[in-house]
């Protein structure tokens, strides 16, 4: 961090004081949407965050270096940065040689000028140096920004929480979730006693005369802007090994309040065995060059790539609105997203329910393992309720953050793991986990790489092709009727004599060959429906139940019995 930052933070304190106020009036822009021309001319490769915070102060200030390989002919970088924070200086960085640039600031956003066109294949590198009183965060993590509070204790408790928002809101980045960086750098210079956990593997922590402490991160694979995070309290910490399915062996560290120590130990036992789970039925967990942490934080939890955000207070049932499944449901479900989110990450946010729905099935697949049958159906039976059918799960267009999340409801959660649970029922069990594998580490070499080369950008077409492939079956009827349309189908039974008719009528007239199950008198037979029809012969006064153990997503769900006749 250049020296002369401390003395320019009071200087920019009187300036974000003027700007802040101005600032507040402007809207917060959500993350996401398409690709804006001046975004698709540059890859991020590399980002170096140098920042000081200062607690008493609500303040944050230093630098962000942003190295870029240009993909189109161009001589603007455009970065977006929250109008709260105040841009000092911008800097060419090439080699060890910098020089100031022309840049200019509109709402949200800085264009940089390179000062001439930069030919395709080019590297570039801009320094911002900024400073300022970061936006709050309203209601994190739903509304994002950042964290000021106080551990029970009296101590600073930090945190930033920006999914919806970007990365915008704290350090200039390209705001898209397409670009994901190679690799990032952070410098986070705190006061004693505090301690950092943030993203990646610590290199080392440098102790200042001052009482500040600068703490050296790498994260080394590629990771989402948006999940770049700070945690910031005088943790302790918990540390074990975990024994990966490869054979490797990586960290876990839980990072928590001291006046926690005793129960957070008592939870990382937890956190092993969830580790486990989902290397066994997913895969390696992909970040093990990085190591995994969980940082105890005064918000509800995040999926931060390797540094999980866990504010549940050690309440198991803190984001199932009180019911204890037996294990820490908001640990369990932002880890899942190590998987779907983290190593595959949809390529916009119109497939978000690749992180959600796969995080949400994740979790009853886990109340499958510790209770059966039972615990499964129970826990599907919860989300079931949480289905509203007020947009198409997976848009074929593009779209923001705020339209994903807030006009689907809680659909790309719920209704997304009912889509895998009748997947399931479709596929049976073999080729199903077989596609969840697949599509998570395609290769061999994927499910061993630690390089980065593991991670890649997904779209809900890409794991289509997989459960085909795995499957050997066509799936576009499944898919088009779940995550294309908005409504449901709906099943209908016929009583004709003894012979039980059976009908789908899906949204648009859609065909929908989904079979199903009628259970009559003890027994439970698969009734094939091609073209959406099929039919069952029933005993004489054989009362029927269509699809008892609700195997298929249907708008009807609470509705199965026929009559007897």
């Amino acid at each position: 961090m250049k020296s002369y930052l401390r003395y320019l933070l009071p200087l920019f304190l009187l300036a974000a004081e003027a700007a802040g106020a101005r600032a507040q009036s402007f809207p917060i822009y959500d993350s996401g949407g398409p690709l804006r021309p001046e975004q698709g001319t540059f890859d991020v490769t590399f980002y170096d965050i140098d920042l000081r915070i200062l607690p008493d102060a609500k303040v944050i200030g230093g630098s962000v270096t942003t190295f870029a390989r240009i993909v189109e002919p161009t001589r603007l970088i455009v970065l977006e940065l929250d109008t709260l924070l105040i841009v000092q200086e911008v800097e060419s960085v090439r080699g060890g040689e910098m020089s100031p640039l022309q840049w200019e600031r509109r709402v949200g956003t800085i264009r940089i000028d390179l000062g001439s066109v930069r030919p395709a294949g080019e590297e570039v590198g801009v320094r911002v140096t900024y400073a300022g009183r970061p936006r709050v965060a309203p209601q994190a993590p739903w509304d994002g920004g950042f964290v000021w509070e106080e551990t029970r204790s009296g101590a600073s408790w930090i945190a930033t929480a920006v999914q919806g928002e970007g990365p915008d809101l704290w350090w200039p980045a390209k705001d898209h979730v397409s670009d994901k960086p190679d690799s990032v750098a952070l410098h986070i210079r705190v006061p004693r006693p505090l301690v950092v956990a943030t993203n990646g593997r610590l290199e080392r922590v440098e102790e200042h005369t001052d009482g500040n402490s600068t703490y050296h991160y790498l994260v080394s694979t590629p990771v989402s802007a948006y999940n770049i995070a700070l945690n910031i309290a005088p943790y302790e910490l918990i540390e074990e090994e975990m024994r990966s399915i490869t054979g490797e062996t990586f960290p876990v560290t839980f990072f928590v309040l001291p006046e926690d120590e005793g129960r957070g130990r008592r939870l990382m036992r937890e956190i092993l065995d969830h580790l486990r789970f989902f290397e066994e039925t997913v895969g390696p967990y992909p970040f093990r060059a990085d190591g995994y942490k969980v940082a105890q934080t005064p918000h509800l939890g995040m999926e931060h790539q390797t540094v999980i955000a866990y504010g549940a207070n050690f309440n198991r049932g803190a984001m199932t609105g009180g019911r204890d499944w037996g294990f820490d449901a908001l640990h369990h479900h932002e880890l899942a997203h190590e998987w779907w989110g983290n190593l595959v990450t949809n390529s916009d946010w119109q497939d978000m329910w690749i992180h959600e729905g796969f995080g949400t099935y994740m979790q009853s697949l886990y109340a499958e393992e510790l209770g059966g049958d039972e615990g499964y159906r129970a826990h599907l039976g919860v989300e079931r309720q949480g289905i509203s059918n007020l947009a198409p799960l997976a848009p074929r267009e593009s779209k923001t953050t705020g339209e994903i999340y807030f006009d689907s409801g809680s659909d790309i959660y719920s209704k997304g793991a009912w889509v895998l649970h009748t997947l399931r029922w479709v596929l049976g069990d073999e080729d199903f986990f077989e596609s969840l594998r697949r599509f998570a580490y395609p290769t061999e070499e994927a499910r061993r790489a630690t390089d980065g080369s593991q991670v890649r950008s997904v779209t809900s077409d890409d794991f289509i092709a997989v459960a085909e492939e795995v499957s050997g079956r066509e799936l576009d009827w499944f898919f088009e009727v779940y995550l294309r349309q908005a409504q449901l189908p709906r099943i209908t039974g016929v009583r004709a004599g003894e012979v039980l008719q059976l009908r789908w009528d899906a949204p648009g007239g859609l065909p929908f060959p989904m079979p199903v199950e009628v259970e009559f008198r003890g027994r439970t037979v698969r009734v094939e429906m091609p073209g959406g029809r099929g039919e069952v012969t029933l005993p004489r006064n054989a009362q029927a139940v269509v699809d008892p153990n609700s195997r298929v997503l249907r708008a009807n769900q609470n509705e199965g019995v026929v009559a007897a006749q």
